[in-house]
């Protein structure tokens, strides 16, 4: 078993580190406006949509001016989409003919796709019209991705230039950042995906008799959707029977390539890519977690093409490795074994006797390693797809999950906003480095002053704020408290999870908490934006003063950022972060749940 994970996670990263380099050229060319092969073809198109919109390419933006434009078009796109749910009733493309969705549902889903969260408080076959789906769910998935690479275009321009007052034009770089990057690779994974079975579709919903009698129990809710509880305040179940299933259709590849690529993670199904009409092999299972870490990889040699030393980059992609090897690992030994409840229990007295390890929650056609080295993938790569539900997750497999979004998502991230999170800790950790050896701290030959520092702290703190915040007021409001289905350790940690994932702009979720409230409807959807937000207009405010700072030759006293030595210093300094911040919330989920379960509590 040790030995099949061990491969599984080898050729994962072969596969995926052989990509670094040609896609990563590929994107350094495609900021420039010169992406072999596509040139041709898509700068006429490219020139066409400036002239439509009335912009000037040439233009070059202060970092004020960039960061507000960012804003006001994600803003602008948050409107539209709620617009777009509000009013799908009344549209096209609508064959089930599902009605408007809820204020507060509505609102909370624009700003999560908007932000490249993608958190879904509903089932999408049975809420969004296909119009929805593509018109709305899918080009935010596109737009939200350009805004995150936009956003490092401006950091790697700013860490290039010199006595420079500009960053680059934020409309060039969405443009070309969803022409010539995201588009042809949701092409190419969009027919890989319809090649294994991922269904495209425009057919309304199909219902079949099933061969045998369905039953099932469910939460019993009331009129307000919440759980009903017995007066020991466990949810009540209710029986369900069914002769019949409903075989929910749609556009589904086309979005599943872009919800991978784009690290938006929506899935068109409520069981997202557990479902066979969305992941049907193990081959697209590959695929997609390749998706999901190919561009955010890439972008690290794109980084180091950009600065003019590739060797930083690659550095970055090792700090990332690491540390994703170590979180594969460890998940995939926790889901290998029997639960500790189990063990307790002497059901499995030995721990390797469960066959397939711990099964609840996952499709047996992945397994146990594929599940949790899934699970890894999608919260280290800012993307909250799932193939299997994390809330079944043995206490310390649902842990690594977890904490990789509270890292900041930079161990890979999302597009774009992984790789500029890792830099912010970069300059943390020169910033640390200079202190202890009394230089001047420096990075790729630019001085890291007060200013910085103060939008460093900015970065690194909005979001651990925003979830510990969250998370507190909702564990004290009954509002909050109302939606936890699991009471006791295992139900803070559904909430701790929920608010990691949405300031973090991850979408995962351990799926047990009853999250379509307007309580947390709309909590979470300002934790969303702030998350998103409160984090990149210090990094653009960064990449202003970075440009007008002239770089410094290297001196006997400069620190390497490209070494080993680099790497362990960027690595620790991630994890005692982490550590140091949400140690003690831990302690109150899944630590104390593991111990729990352990001691038979």
């Amino acid at each position: 078993m040790i030995a099949g994970s061990s491969f599984q996670i080898a050729l994962f990263l072969a596969v995926l580190i052989a990509l670094v380099k040609p896609l990563g050229l590929y994107i350094a060319r495609a900021i420039e406006g010169d992406p072999p092969l596509l040139g041709a073809v898509a700068r006429p198109f490219e020139r066409l949509l400036y002239r439509v919109a009335g912009i000037d390419p040439g233009v070059e933006m202060s970092w004020s001016t960039y960061a507000t434009a960012l804003i006001l078009f994600n803003a602008a796109g948050t409107l539209f989409l709620y617009a777009l749910q509000r009013m799908q009733g009344w549209l096209p493309l609508n064959p089930q003919a599902l009605p408007a969705v809820s204020p507060d549902s509505a609102w909370n889903t624009a700003v999560s796709f908007v932000t490249n969260t993608s958190w879904q408080g509903y089932a999408g076959e049975t809420t969004l019209s296909y119009l929805t789906q593509m018109l709305g769910i899918t080009v935010q998935s596109f737009l939200s991705a350009a805004s995150g690479m936009a956003v490092m275009f401006a950091l790697m321009r700013a860490l290039a230039r010199r006595d420079a007052k500009t960053i680059g034009n934020v409309w060039v770089d969405l443009t070309r950042a969803t022409l010539y990057v995201l588009l042809p690779l949701s092409v190419l994974f969009a027919a890989a995906f319809m090649s294994q079975g991922v269904i495209q579709s425009f057919a309304a919903n199909e219902t079949v008799p099933t061969l045998q009698i369905n039953t099932w129990q469910q939460p019993k809710l009331d009129a307000q959707g919440q759980a009903v509880r017995d007066a020991a305040g466990n949810a009540v179940l209710q029986t369900m029977t069914s002769r019949r299933q409903d075989l929910p259709m749609g556009p589904v590849a086309s979005q599943e390539s872009i919800k991978l690529l784009g690290g938006d993670g929506g899935g068109f199904f409520n069981a997202n890519s557990a479902h066979p009409f969305e992941n049907p092999t193990p081959l697209s299972n590959f695929l997609q977690m390749l998706a999901i870490l190919l561009i955010p990889a890439a972008l690290c040699y794109t980084f180091g093409v950009a600065v003019g030393d590739r060797r930083q980059g690659w550095a970055l992609l090792a700090a990332m490795a690491v540390m994703f090897v170590a979180a594969a690992a460890f998940t995939i030994h926790a889901e290998q074994s029997a639960t500790p409840a189990l063990t307790h229990a002497a059901v499995a007295p030995n721990e390797r006797a469960l066959v397939g390890g711990n099964m609840e929650g996952k499709e047996t056609r992945f397994g146990a390693v594929s599940s949790a080295l899934y699970a890894v993938v999608t919260t280290s790569g800012g993307d909250g797809a799932v193939n299997a539900m994390h809330d079944s997750f043995s206490p310390m497999g649902g842990l690594v999950p977890m904490v990789l979004m509270q890292t900041g998502e930079v161990v890979f991230g999302g597009p774009g906003s992984g790789l500029f999170s890792m830099v912010i800790y970069a300059m943390l950790a020169v910033f640390v480095a200079a202190l202890m050896i009394g230089r001047a701290p420096e990075y790729l030959g630019k001085k890291i002053d007060a200013y910085e520092m103060k939008m460093v702290a900015i970065v690194i703190l909005a979001t651990p704020m925003l979830v510990l915040l969250g998370t507190a007021i909702s564990v004290l409001v009954p509002s909050g408290i109302a939606g936890i289905a699991n009471p006791g350790a295992h139900g803070f940690s559904e909430i701790l999870y929920a608010f990691s994932s949405a300031a973090n702009n991850n979408g995962s979720a351990f799926a047990g908490l009853s999250a379509n409230t307007p309580f947390y409807n709309w909590m979470l959807a300002i934790v969303m934006w702030f998350g998103r937000f409160a984090v990149i207009v210090p990094v653009l405010a960064i990449a202003g003063s970075l440009a007008l700072k002239r770089k410094r030759a290297e001196g006997p006293g400069t620190l390497p950022t490209h070494g080993p030595l680099f790497i362990g210093l960027l690595i620790g300094t991630v994890v005692l972060i982490a550590s140091i911040t949400y140690l003690p919330a831990l302690a109150l989920g899944p630590i104390v749940e593991q111990l729990g379960s352990v001691l038979g509590h």
